[in-house]
């Protein structure tokens, strides 16, 4: 090999993130190691590994196909969920009261697009159970091999209550329930019914969303801005129930005024209460009063101008209806959809927040409504503002405690005088460390006080998958597995840093989890790239296993530098000598060796470089 020819090599090697739970048998082996280098280069694409936050280094890293399937399940799940807490209150204003007639009936294009809007969210919420179903099972016959148990993601657990919630209840309450209770002149009941159906199925929906809110939280955290939207759709969501509620028993007490103004009137009857037709569908302005029979007599009863001052006239109005005295009558009357659902909202909203400043009551059931409406606003108002209070004062006391290190930081640098390069390095390694771990300490350190059985199946738990993605630790038990995960170490290095120098001693493996490095080999003018997945230090492998054991750590074949933020975990010289002393049966293996020739990086560049040589040779001797 001439020494004056220079090569400007450059490969990049990114491995394959498919998980690697058991090892790979004898014919495998042969296969893998029988197909040749292009073999090699179709078999491991250009793909990045996405791996969890915790070997990640904190919320700077990705996460795992299964978190991010469950994340995304619950995700849209919690979704759903919302959308069917803000869907359910609407049916209670598919009611409404003619001005003209003076009797209840049911709107029904608001009444369509609701129930639109309803089987809508149940069709999605059934059809993301079903697919969360299928991933499930695949996952349990892909874990069943390896022996690991198989537990549900936090959106599928209590799929029994989940199917209850999609039931189509209000549905049939409205098109099926409603009309034939108006056509049988039982207005009071309708509204009871229609408050049971509703907070039968309404109260357990709140209930699995908080708790699926608080198993999402479990899975992943929260940001200060994400748990304020969390309280402020909470907020809102209760107020827009409360108001529906609200806006129900109020045309329920508009329905008792006409029906004690109809006890009074010789000429009314009871079945005037109710339109002609429960539904009405606004092809005109006006309902019309005339009916089959008592033509005249339902004429009569619209045109009554001491029942329409007594219960529809905000202006000359006698009877008592309390709170819902503000806004009731004219929303009861009102044909503007947007005006019904506003208006609730904002009195929902008004009273959740005031805590007083309400009519008087005028019997037993609105009074208990008022009681549960000023308690859910005090506990909603309480929860909303200690909430914000822990999440602001969590961070600001993060950032108060790196700016006190900073500080420190910068007083001692300037105590020693260290040149203005070094100083700015200095700055943007904490930042950028801090913004990788998310503002967190180092996991590892958190891990200390933690038994040492314990302590190993977290890291054996969190850091196998990554481990296993490096084909030299493909095939090792998980004995061994155990041992060096407990010995990793997490470390990240900011981009420009050179991490090592070439011909200086080796002093850790790195594994990568997020970033790049460039491996730097002067001597012959070649690089190559290493993304995550991808390991450094191997010749540390050699040295451990040689024999008679070499005191001397061996010289590094590459400068490494860091091409952007680079999140690893180490493994240091003197751990991986423990492992593979103790453990010196299983490095001991042909197979292991081979393996490690074979992904060396080293080991790689050398063989393209004698390639190019050869094929340069050849080219000088047989011109083409």
């Amino acid at each position: 090999m001439s020494n004056t020819e220079e090569l400007e090599i450059s490969c990049k090697y990114d491995y394959d993130d498919d998980y690697y739970c058991c090892g790979t048998d004898e014919g495998e082996e042969e296969e893998e190691f029988g197909e040749g280098v292009i073999a090699e280069s179709n078999k491991f694409p250009d793909k990045v590994v996405r791996l969890s936050p915790f070997c990640g280094g904190g919320g700077g890293g990705g996460k795992s196909s299964e978190e991010c399937h469950s994340w995304n399940g619950a995700a849209l799940m919690m979704l759903l969920c919302a959308a069917g807490l803000f869907v359910d209150p609407l049916f209670f204003y598919a009611l409404s009261i003619s001005e003209t007639c003076m009797c209840l009936f049911v709107d029904a294009w608001f009444a369509a697009a609701v129930t639109v809007l309803r089987c809508i969210i149940d069709a999605l919420h059934l059809c993301n159970l079903w697919l969360a179903s299928i991933r499930r099972r695949k996952r349990r016959s892909n874990t069943a091999a390896c022996g690991r148990p198989v537990t549900a993601p936090p959106y599928l657990k209590g799929s029994f209550l989940q199917l209850f919630l999609i039931l189509p209840l209000p549905q049939i309450m409205l098109w099926v329930a409603i009309p034939a209770y108006l056509e049988k002149g039982s207005i009071t009941t309708v509204m009871t019914l229609h408050l049971i159906v509703f907070l039968t199925q309404y109260l357990p929906k709140i209930y699995f969303f908080v708790g699926l809110i608080w198993r999402m939280h479990d899975l992943s955290g929260y940001t200060v801005w994400c748990g304020i939207a969390l309280n402020m759709m909470a907020y809102f969501i209760a107020s827009h129930a409360v108001g529906a509620c609200w806006f129900l028993l109020g045309i329920q007490n508009v329905v008792k005024c006409l029906k004690e103004k109809c006890t009074m009137s010789k000429d009314c009857r009871p079945r005037f209460l109710t339109c002609k037709d429960p539904f009405y569908y606004r092809i005109t302005r006006t309902i019309s009063c005339n009916g089959q029979t008592s033509r005249n007599a339902r004429l009569l009863w619209g045109e009554n101008r001491h029942v329409r001052m007594t219960c529809l006239d905000t202006d000359d109005n006698n009877f008592a209806y309390g709170t819902y005295y503000e806004w009731t009558i004219q929303l009861v009357t009102n044909e503007n959809p947007l005006e019904k659902i506003l208006l609730p909202i904002f009195w929902g909203l008004m009273t959740l927040s005031s805590f007083g400043n309400l009519k008087n009551m005028t019997d037993e059931l609105e009074v208990v409504f008022m009681i549960l409406i000023l308690t859910s606003g005090v506990l909603l108002v309480t929860m909303f503002i200690g909430s914000t209070k822990v999440f602001f004062r969590s961070m600001t006391s993060k950032k108060e405690a790196v700016h006190l290190k900073m500080r420190n930081i910068e007083w001692w640098m300037k105590k020693r005088r260290l040149p203005p390069t070094i100083i700015q390095r200095v700055r943007n390694y904490k930042w950028q460390r801090w913004a990788a771990m998310g503002g967190m300490d180092d996991e590892w350190e958190m891990l200390q006080d933690l038994p040492q059985g314990l302590r190993r199946d977290i890291k054996y738990h969190l850091c196998s998958n990554l481990i296993r993605q490096v084909p030299l630790f493909r095939h090792l038990d998980n004995l061994v597995m155990g041992n060096i995960c407990d010995r990793l170490k997490s470390l990240v290095f900011t981009a420009g840093e050179t991490i090592s120098w070439e011909g200086e001693p080796v002093r850790r493996m790195l594994f990568i989890v997020r970033g790049h490095l460039e491996c730097r080999q002067h001597s012959i003018s070649s690089s190559c790239m290493l993304g995550p997945g991808n390991f450094s230090g191997d010749e540390l492998l050699s040295w451990c296993l040689r024999r008679p054991f070499v005191v001397v750590l061996p010289p590094s074949s590459f400068t490494l530098v860091t091409l952007e933020t680079t999140e690893a975990l180490g493994l240091d010289a003197h751990e991986l000598k423990y492992v593979t002393h103790h453990f010196r049966y299983t490095f001991a293996k042909e197979r292991v060796k081979r393996i490690a020739r074979y992904y060396s990086p080293g080991w790689r560049s050398w063989a393209v470089v004698a390639i190019q040589l050869a094929w340069r040779r050849y080219k000088r001797h047989f011109p083409m």
